[in-house]
């Protein structure tokens, strides 16, 4: 019973070569996977720029800017200020018994001469009453590029004596930024008698 069990039993040798390395005649044949089609050139092109463009995961979108407002919001809104600005110059025209207001009126002339002010602050030729003059060479330099970007922005827009007065205002203002930092930069052993101080009228007291 045995014998009979085990001839039901087939082995199949499922080896490719002899043991003389040389290739069977009943060897199996295995069917190659067909591989897949190359992607379209276009495909192939979009995959790596989507990539790049792809966020990573961890990085958070910028914030949006607002919408500015629209032309209605933004009359609506000149209005009220041009009637809480008439109120105003009526209480002043009251307490000043009429006079002419237009000394608090803002001009490009006034614009600039604040600029200018701030810049002597910062460059320590002016100081407001009671207080020593103080040197901020960054501040006074960002503020001079501010009267140097009007000038740019306003080209062709200004009156010859508006122009005239940014271009001296810069002039001195340059002037004035040269010598503070001649002096910063100067050798202790160059000036024995002290510290140079920039040539001038001296520093300006603010009331």
């Amino acid at each position: 019973m045995a014998d009979k069990e085990k001839s039901e039993f087939v082995v199949s040798d499922r080896r490719k070569f002899t043991s003389e390395g040389e290739l069977r005649p009943d060897a199996p044949v295995e069917k190659e996977e067909p591989a897949p089609p190359p992607a379209p050139v276009a495909d192939q092109k979009a995959a790596p720029e989507a990539a790049a463009s792809a966020p990573e995961a961890h990085e958070e979108p910028h914030p949006q800017m607002p919408p500015p407002p629209t032309d209605e919001e933004a009359e609506e809104q000149r209005s009220a200020y041009d009637e809480s600005n008439r109120k105003l110059n009526d209480q002043l025209k009251e307490r000043m018994g009429g006079r002419d207001l237009k000394q608090f009126e803002m001009t490009f002339e006034r614009f600039v001469a604040s600029i200018y002010m701030t810049a002597l602050l910062q460059l320590g030729m002016a100081a407001p009453e009671g207080e020593q003059p103080r040197v901020d060479i960054m501040g006074a330099r960002q503020t001079i590029d501010t009267i140097a970007l009007l000038q740019e922005k306003t080209k062709g827009n200004l009156t010859d004596s508006e122009k005239n007065m940014v271009q001296q205002a810069l002039y001195e203002l340059r002037m004035a930024w040269l010598e503070v930092m001649n002096a910063i930069n100067r050798p202790p052993d160059a000036a024995p008698g002290g510290p140079h101080i920039p040539s001038g009228p001296g520093p300006t007291r603010i009331k």
